[in-house]
């Protein structure tokens, strides 16, 4: 799919670093300076090199000015601009296409992940010779509606993709996972879900988390509905299957419905009040009906949308 107009390989020059550090920004201006500061001086501390990919998700501040001026100090930042706003996971896409590291750390840009817990993932990593690694939270410092939608999320991950590890925005990845998703060329692309195709050997490590110290979330209950929405009809046949299970209950129960007035017809030999019963046969299994129709439907659409090849992200600009 041509996203870019762009070979991100040709891009950079010069050796590969032993790490990138992807951010997907959106209205990050007042988080950026400190972001991209305490990861170059967390990296400084090391001897490992680092360059830091960020992918502008058309912010409406001035997120994009304010990385020009820190690209003028730090030559190690990259960035990329987008035309509109394509969501987060298909940013993390965009910054992973980019990047040139050895290793592939993302990370928000809202700094409730300190970036000083960027050295937990990499010890993790080598200790355990894991392809990823997630950073997860001992208690998160979200409000309840996100705290309560990261929960499905979570939930919903480990019973589609049949994993027992916990999911975060805080990951690291080898190179050779970050090539397999980025071969990924359809829409609603599911970083973790992508992840997941592409490798079992995934650990995990507590990390610190904090409030927000500016700005608000961009997840909404529309999104977080939206993005387990498709991370259930693009990656599994799940509500295919609870239609068709939900078909087949219902239908057992009309055929016992149906048995029990029979019966009761012939024992009795009393005329069986029919009106009731009927409305609500109707009720239910249209329902039914219309749920599994519905189900079916979205799922179409998702096809019609693919094979009209609806770019994953467009980029407007780059200084790479």
């Amino acid at each position: 799919m041509e996203n870019n107009q762009v070979n991100p390989a040709s891009n950079g020059g010069g050796a590969a670093p032993d790490y990138s550090v992807v951010i997907p920004v959106y209205n990050g201006e007042h988080t950026l300076k400190p972001l991209v500061e305490r990861i170059l001086q967390t990296f400084s501390r090391t001897n490992l090199s680092c360059e830091i990919v960020s992918v502008d998700d058309c912010s409406s501040d001035r997120s994009w000015e304010v990385l020009g001026e820190l690209r003028r100090k730090h030559p190690e930042l990259r960035r990329v601009r987008l035309r509109r706003n394509f969501g987060q996971h298909n940013a993390i896409l965009c910054g992973l296409t980019f990047a040139r590291g050895k290793r592939v750390i993302t990370i928000d840009d809202d700094l409730q992940i300190p970036p000083e817990e960027i050295p937990k993932l990499i010890a993790t990593m080598d200790a355990g010779n894991f392809d990823v690694v997630y950073g997860i939270f001992g208690r998160k410092r979200h409000g309840a509606i996100k705290n309560l939608g990261s929960a499905v999320i979570n939930w919903y991950y480990r019973k589609i993709f049949h994993q027992e590890n916990h999911i975060s925005a805080f990951r690291l990845l080898k190179a050779e996972i970050a090539r397999g998703i980025i071969r990924y060329d359809r829409n609603f692309p599911y970083i973790d879900g992508l992840i997941s195709w592409n490798t079992r050997e995934v650990g995990e490590v507590l990390v610190e988390h904090r409030p927000r110290t500016s700005g608000r979330s961009g997840y909404n209950v529309s999104k977080i509905l939206k993005l387990t929405f498709n991370m259930v009809t693009n990656f599994s046949a799940f509500p295919v299957r609870v239609a068709s299970g939900l078909g087949v209950i219902f239908a057992l129960f009309g055929f016992g419905l149906g048995l029990y007035f029979f019966i009761k017809a012939i024992v009795t030999r009393i005329p069986v009040t029919g009106y009731a019963s009927t409305i609500v046969a109707i009720t239910m299994f249209s329902g039914v009906q219309l749920l599994t129709i519905g189900v079916i439907g979205e799922y179409i659409a998702r096809v019609h949308v693919n094979i009209n090849r609806k770019p994953q992200y467009v980029v407007r600009e780059t200084d790479l």
